[in-house]
């Protein structure tokens, strides 16, 4: 992987933000993360993704729909998801919106696929927790399918079964780029890898170069299933601003009370300052001046073999402006910089 190669992206999960002291409704936040996917393209940024999600303050629960607006309003841009919880989607209407998708923007679809790390999803389209693993390997497998066959046939136990189906409109041949979003789970690497499908890192707490040993296994997994290498990226959350200590008390203002909310939910650790800081020194917190945010990507490159670094960017009731300079100073000044750095010291990808 060259210097110039390396893809810095963003990621949304449709996150409320607030302008002055209102906050925006769900229809203005939507509009508004089609306003920040122009300034994405308009600054040079590689890709523009969101999430899936159906919890309040989230607005991402209909992502094709919203990435084929994003399409409408852009040209450049890759479009994907940062996560698509694949164990309650239909592989075959998934199939029909993310070809539909690509078409329409001119082959700029993607998509990472994940087994879910929050469950609402479950409940709410009638699927069982108990069947978490079962739904995501079966699904996987008819979806890849699907996109690396002409017709299929197949059968399985959560779906009707399909007999010589050719679907339409057609993806190009081999299907668009599908990633697999993994949180820590050794299992799930080796998946990547058995389907050949490129490596997602979510990386939202602690020290990333944690992840080194999956990368290892997930290269190893790779050759002794007789595939080519593939990328691996990195996902991870934070902001950046003028300086290190405005973008520091920023994300602090806000980050907090959602991490409090988490640890109060599913019982995450509590969000002390000096827990904020070292996530913000050595942790997956990418926060800070230009410079800053630079340096730490391009370490996490080299130490992770990255080939795309992804940057979500929203968080519950951030300030517009906060988020649109981000974005501006992503593309303008960390990415270039990035790019510079690497190229004094390569990423061995």
């Amino acid at each position: 992987m060259t210097a110039t190669a390396f893809e810095l992206g963003l990621n949304s999960f449709g996150e409320v933000a607030t302008d002055g002291d209102r906050s925006l409704s769900d229809a203005e936040t939507v509009r508004l993360l089609i306003e920040e996917a122009q300034l994405a393209e308009a600054v040079g940024i590689d890709s523009f993704s969101v999430g899936e999600h159906y919890r309040a303050g989230h607005n991402d629960s209909a992502t094709p729909v919203l990435l084929a607006a994003i399409a409408t309003a852009t040209e450049r841009i890759r479009l994907g998801t940062s996560v698509t919880v694949l164990s309650t989607n239909d592989p075959v209407r998934l199939y029909h919106e993310f070809s539909t998708l690509d078409a329409a923007s001119n082959g700029r679809a993607q998509l990472v696929l994940g087994r879910a790390s929050a469950t609402e999803s479950f409940p709410l389209f009638g699927y069982d927790l108990a069947d978490y693993e079962e739904l995501f390997e079966e699904k996987l497998d008819l979806f890849m399918r699907l996109q690396r066959e002409e017709t299929v046939t197949w059968s399985g136990r959560f779906r009707p079964p399909l007999v010589e189906q050719r679907l339409r409109p057609r993806m190009p041949p081999g299907g668009i780029p599908t990633w697999i979003g993994v949180g820590g789970s050794p299992n799930s690497v080796v998946r990547a890898a058995r389907y050949g499908l490129p490596l997602m890192l979510a990386v939202i707490g602690g020290r990333p170069q944690r992840f080194a040993g999956h990368v290892e296994l997930y290269h190893r997994t790779l050759e002794q299933f007789g595939h080519a290498r593939q990328p691996v990226a990195q996902h991870s959350l934070g902001l950046v601003a003028d300086s290190d200590e405005e973008a520091i008390e920023t994300w602090w203002r806000y980050w907090q009370p959602v991490v409090a909310a988490l640890a109060e939910e599913r019982g995450f650790y509590q969000p002390t300052r000096e827990r904020y800081l070292s996530e913000v020194g050595k942790g997956a917190l990418f926060v800070g001046s230009p410079e800053t945010v630079a340096r730490k990507i391009a370490t996490m490159a080299r130490d992770l073999h990255l080939s795309r670094f992804d940057l979500k960017y929203d968080l519950m009731y951030l300030p517009r402006e906060a988020r649109a300079r981000t974005i501006e100073l992503l593309g303008r000044e960390v990415a270039p910089r990035v790019r510079e750095l690497l190229a004094k010291e390569p990423a061995h990808v």
